[in-house]
C-alpha cells in the first residue's frame, strides 16, 4: 500500500494487491496517507502454502481487479 500510494502522490497511476486478511490494515493505511478511497485488489489469504494452480488463479483474479482499478483512474 505504501509504495502504491507514494507512486500515486508522485503522479504515477498505481494500485496494490492485498490478501483479505489485511484489508482493514490497507484501509487504515490509505486513510492515514490522506487517500481514504484508494482502491486496491483483494485476493484470498494465505498465499504461502498454495499450489501453483491456486497461485495462478489468485494472480489471474488480482490482474483482473488491477486492470479494472487502473482503467477507472
Amino acid at each position: 500500500m505504501h509504495d502504491a500510494i507514494s507512486a500515486e502522490k508522485a503522479g504515477i497511476t498505481a494500485t496494490a494487491i492485498i490478501t483479505d486478511r489485511f484489508t482493514q490494515t490497507a484501509r487504515v493505511m490509505a486513510q492515514v496517507s490522506g487517500m481514504p478511497e484508494y482502491p486496491f485488489a483483494v485476493i484470498p489469504h494465505p498465499i504461502s502454502n498454495n499450489s501453483e494452480a491456486e497461485l495462478r488463479a489468485k494472480a489471474e483474479d488480482a490482474m483482473q481487479q488491477c486492470v479494472a482499478i487502473l482503467l477507472q483512474r
